[in-house]
């Protein structure tokens, strides 16, 4: 049986994470109170936003950037689309 949390991104109760996904103390706040719809919808925006500014994950400054972004988009519900982002168009 799936572990159940009360997801904060999507205000319901939701199919909890299988395992803490981040490091340190945000990743067991992710942990317990995000689910795996709302977890997939960061990664899909993460991914967005290291394509959209040429980010590198092996530079602490885009790593803190992506760390004050998973913040607002997973618990402030503030994190934007980078200026200028145009959505794929759907085949």
């Amino acid at each position: 049986m799936p572990r159940s949390v009360f997801c904060q991104y999507e205000q319901r109760e939701t199919e909890g994470l299988d395992f803490v996904p981040y490091p340190g103390e945000l990743g067991q706040r992710i942990f317990a109170n995000i689910g795996k719809q709302a977890w997939a919808a960061w990664l899909a925006h993460q991914t967005m936003l290291i394509n959209e500014n040429r980010l590198s994950p092996r530079d602490p400054k885009h790593r803190a950037f992506l760390e004050e972004e998973l913040v607002k988009y997973l618990f402030s519900g503030g994190a934007e689309k980078p200026a200028g982002y145009v959505a794929p168009e759907a085949h």
